[in-house]
């Protein structure tokens, strides 16, 4: 594998990872009413998830040009990650949304 996908792949795992963090973090903050801090940490993950999405694009690039990549068992995981980061950003957004609903019926 190059240098360069290789830093791609990890550009990927790292900001798929910064997301789900992110996400979570929000969660957390939504559980405790902090609903302001909520939307900065989904706000953060999904401009994490924009970065790992140009990483993607960069090897879904590379490969429509004809420059085959070598797939290999981080670049699965890359991808993996990025889907379950992605997932559950979607998920977090519903989860603080129904603590705020529970807070404004409380």
């Amino acid at each position: 594998m190059e240098e360069q996908q290789l830093e791609v792949i990890m550009g990927l795992i790292v900001n798929a990872g910064n997301a789900k963090s992110d996400a979570m973090e929000a969660i957390q903050a939504a559980k405790a009413g902090a609903f302001d801090e909520a939307d900065q940490k989904i706000a953060a993950a999904h401009h994490s998830l924009v970065e790992a999405h140009h990483a993607q694009t960069d090897l879904l690039t590379e490969e429509a040009q004809g420059n085959n990549q070598t797939i290999t068992l981080l670049t699965v995981h890359s991808q993996d990650h990025l889907m379950t980061a992605i997932a559950f950003t979607d998920l977090a957004k519903e989860i603080i949304d129904l603590y705020q609903r529970v807070e404004v019926a409380g």
